[in-house]
């Protein structure tokens, strides 16, 4: 069994397919993708960066087989970004390599290096084609100018309805896909989640040759699973919640832009003062509105005085209802 590392839970995806228990599942897939026909799972050599977690990130899986350099990540959500991610992946790998087979990096003699394939397997529950190429140069300025650097990312949907062509060519993926997919059944059902991995390991066929290595580690799986479960949900919570707060900060600014707009309207008319104060007075509740968002965000109230034109006792007020210690 891989040993697991202090700083971060393995996937399951790599728990499965970065298996050097297990490297016939690893041939399998890359057999798969790439149209060849490896029959020696002992050909692939595993170089997944384990040490550190580089900028809060990892590879799931990465290995060398042949004269390719192979990364493979796994991924719950689209992710535009991820060739810029797999960028960071590779050079590091790239300065593994060359540090492991003493390759002195300054000389004048041309070094071949490996050929890198980067893969992304998605399984997210938004929809997604079976296949998409992602580009490093989407990310750059469309400026006339063209980039020194490129790298493209083939994101593969695994999901067990969209990836079919695949996992006919891939034993080991087909039951994962399955798996998976029993897991996200058995919940909308039974509702706990620990209920519905249990319940899709004992369904299981017994012919699935990933069967006995789940029950072996059934713990582990659904250890691993259930954080993933989290962790995207935390992902979700989180982009909520932004979107949130570009809401309410929009709103702040367009209401203060209204009031600006309101006040110089007025002092043109020689009745700024009156128009002012009947404009604040016709926004009182949505700034009550905002100064609230923006206390439970715990912001200053001199930002949010700026903001909501309200009075500091009016603010402090608002505060004192919503049971917080304004700062």
């Amino acid at each position: 069994m891989p040993e697991t590392n202090k700083q971060h839970k393995d996937r399951l995806f790599k728990f499965i397919f970065g298996n050097p228990d297990h490297k016939e599942w690893t041939l399998s897939l890359y057999n798969a993708l790439n149209g060849s026909h490896y029959d020696n799972p002992d050909d692939i050599i595993f170089n997944t960066i384990e040490d550190v977690i580089y900028l809060g990130m990892k590879n799931d899986v990465s290995f060398i087989i042949g004269f390719v350099l192979c990364i493979w990540e796994h991924q719950s959500s689209y992710n535009p970004n991820l060739p810029v991610r797999f960028l960071i992946y590779v050079g590091r790998l790239y300065d593994k390599y060359l540090t492991d087979n003493n390759i002195y990096r300054y000389g004048t003699v041309l070094h071949k290096l490996p050929k890198p394939k980067c893969i992304c397997f998605y399984n997210g529950t938004a929809d997604q084609p079976e296949e998409t190429i992602l580009r490093l140069s989407d990310a750059f300025e469309d400026d006339g100018i063209t980039p020194d650097i490129e790298l493209t990312v083939r994101m593969v949907n695994i999901n067990y309805e969209r990836g079919k062509k695949l996992m006919e060519l891939s034993r080991p993926l087909e039951e994962y896909a399955w798996f998976i997919d029993a897991i996200r059944r058995n919940q909308k059902v039974m509702g706990s989640l620990d209920e519905a991995v249990d319940a899709a390991i004992d369904d299981m066929p017994e012919d699935f040759m990933l069967k006995k290595f789940l029950v072996a580690h059934k713990a582990e799986v659904k250890g691993m699973y259930l954080t993933e479960y989290n962790e995207e949900k935390e992902r979700a919570l989180a982009r909520q919640e932004a979107r949130k707060e570009g809401h309410a900060e929009g709103l702040a600014e367009g209401l203060a832009e209204g009031l600006a707009e309101g006040r110089a309207e007025g002092r043109a008319e020689g009745r700024a003062e009156g128009r002012a104060e009947g404009h604040v007075e016709g926004f009182s509740d949505a700034m009550k509105s905002v100064a609230s968002d923006m206390l439970k965000k715990n912001l200053p109230v001199s930002l949010i005085k700026e903001i909501s034109k309200l009075s500091e006792s009016a603010i402090l007020n608002i505060a004192q209802s919503l049971g917080i210690t304004a700062l």
